[in-house]
């Protein structure tokens, strides 16, 4: 049996003063006009300063140490990937966060003219939303069966990791991905990024 074209995604913990770290999100979206706006738009119930206040690891020294020990774990995933690369080759270019409340949604996406990217969950309470990926063949599928419920991780069509707080995801920027309707109480607080060419 071969097991071809492997989809990776990469988990793990990360030391960080989270209670610190919601503090300044909050922050963030107090002070972003602008992203309050964008997201009355783009991010129905929630907030993200994807919009406007892309660049926070250049823009605070909270962030700018949390990009330091994520680049540990993205060269650590492009090694896993086997990528290619020289050092140095890929560099964070937006960093940005996300609240999302009770009833909020984030439908499925990817994340163009990036190669690796993810997040860092700083807030995620029970009953928060995980994170979903799409098997990338889905659409040339056509007439194959139904995989079984119980089928293993390498043949379902959709996965979903529920993440800590404290965790980091890591994957190909190719990977189509959603969060489902928050349905806990709380807001479900994360930070996202991506890296491309430097």
């Amino acid at each position: 049996m071969h097991k071809l074209f492997v989809t990776q995604v990469y988990q793990t913990a990360i030391k960080c003063d989270l209670k610190d770290l919601k503090k300044e999100v909050f922050q963030i979206q107090k002070a972003d006009k602008a992203g309050q706006k964008w997201s009355e738009l783009n991010y129905k119930n929630g907030y993200t300063s994807y919009g406007s206040w892309d660049q926070l690891h250049q823009m605070s020294s909270t962030f700018e140490g949390l990009e330091k020990k994520i680049n540990s774990h993205v060269q650590k995933f492009c090694k896993s990937l086997e990528y290619d690369l020289k050092k140095g080759s890929l560099k964070m270019n937006s960093f940005w966060v996300n609240i999302m409340p009770s009833g909020a949604i984030h439908t499925a996406h990817i994340h163009p003219h990036s190669v690796i990217s993810g997040t860092y969950y700083v807030d995620i309470p029970t009953k928060a939303s995980a994170i979903k990926f799409e098997d990338p063949r889905l659409g040339f599928f056509m007439n194959a069966p139904l995989v079984k419920e119980n089928g293993s991780r390498e043949n379902v069509r959709f996965f979903s990791i529920e993440p800590k707080s404290g965790d980091l995801i890591l994957f190909e920027s190719w990977l189509k991905h959603e969060v489902p309707l928050n349905q806990s109480k709380k807001p479900r607080i994360s930070i996202s990024f991506n890296y491309t060419w430097a």
